[in-house]
């Protein structure tokens, strides 16, 4: 397996109001100068607009925990209001879209005045751009009772320069102590790759997993079609699928059984600029939209 390192960065965190939770990530360790990156030998064989047949899991012993089309709106989410570190959006509701589609979160050039961070009202600031971010209102873990879970989300990737696609789980606050699982993070200028990582820590801000992150490259380009992304959390391996095929198995870094029990709230965001983009060039941002036909979780013992 290859691997390279990467200079370490600050967490792009966010403190959300009334959660309690850091959201955002890093692909780095915190408070070293180096980290271990690996990149997945393999190139993940893709399947334009896969979709997935949940009896495969049912007619198995799994249970369907989650289901949600957005047909009925966000009624199952909570929707950002506010700026983030290092980025240059305002996440706001009006660009989370659903309907007949599923939803559509969408990055737009425009001049708007908002919270500066999603966790005060006050201060203001002006921003130039805006996009979404959603975290569900329900929680999910790996435990003694369900030591299984599948999280399944049919996605089409955000195209464009300075934009990321991201799909994650966070625990409760602090971060990272009780952990966070990342099921994809994809930029908008390099659509053929995706990443996947993990952090956890024993005190607040400090991520003690190292080697976690692991780029994965595909057959295809990421925002042409539909792919089917699907994560099983065990206590001692998070397994990753793409269109079905098992793509990864993540035990480095050491900690993924200390993420065993620890609750964990699903998070769809399109970030632009922020940690995934060294040297931004404004000039070049494009604008898009990351589309979700449906989030899924599913429990097994």
């Amino acid at each position: 397996m290859k691997k390279f390192t990467l200079p370490a960065v600050c967490l792009a965190g966010l403190l959300t109001a009334g959660l309690g939770s850091c959201k955002k990530l890093t692909p780095a360790k915190q408070g070293t100068s180096t980290t271990v990156v690996n990149v997945n030998p393999k190139i993940a064989a893709t399947v334009c607009n896969y979709d997935f047949d949940e009896t495969t899991l049912t007619s198995n012993g799994w249970t369907k925990t989650f289901d949600d089309e957005f047909n009925n709106g966000l009624s199952n989410w909570y929707t950002y209001n506010g700026g983030v570190q290092n980025e240059l959006e305002l996440n706001q509701a009006a660009n989370a879209v659903t309907g007949s589609g599923g939803l559509q979160l969408i990055a737009k050039q425009e001049t708007v005045t908002g919270p500066a961070t999603e966790a005060s009202a006050t201060p203001t600031a002006q921003f130039n751009y805006t996009s979404a971010s959603i975290v569900g209102n329900q929680t999910f873990v790996a435990n003694a009772t369900t030591p299984k879970v599948r999280i399944v989300a049919r996605v089409k990737m955000a195209a464009g320069y300075g934009l990321t696609s991201l799909f994650d789980s966070y625990g409760a606050s602090p971060w990272p102590t009780n952990g966070q699982i990342n099921f994809f993070q994809v930029s908008g200028s390099d659509l053929g790759e995706y990443s996947t990582n993990y952090f956890y820590g024993t005190a607040a801000g400090q991520n003690l997993v190292n080697g976690g992150i692991l780029y994965t490259h595909s057959d295809a380009d990421l925002s042409a079609c539909y792919h089917v992304y699907m994560t099983e959390w065990t206590q001692n391996s998070i397994n990753y699928y793409l269109d079905g095929q098992l793509v990864e198995t993540k035990t480095a870094g050491g900690y993924v059984p200390s993420l065993f029990g620890k609750p964990q709230k699903i998070s769809l965001s399109l970030p632009i600029g922020g940690l995934f983009y060294t040297n931004l060039v404004p000039a070049n941002i494009q604008v898009g939209s990351m589309t979700v036909s449906y989030v899924k979780v599913f429990t097994s013992k």
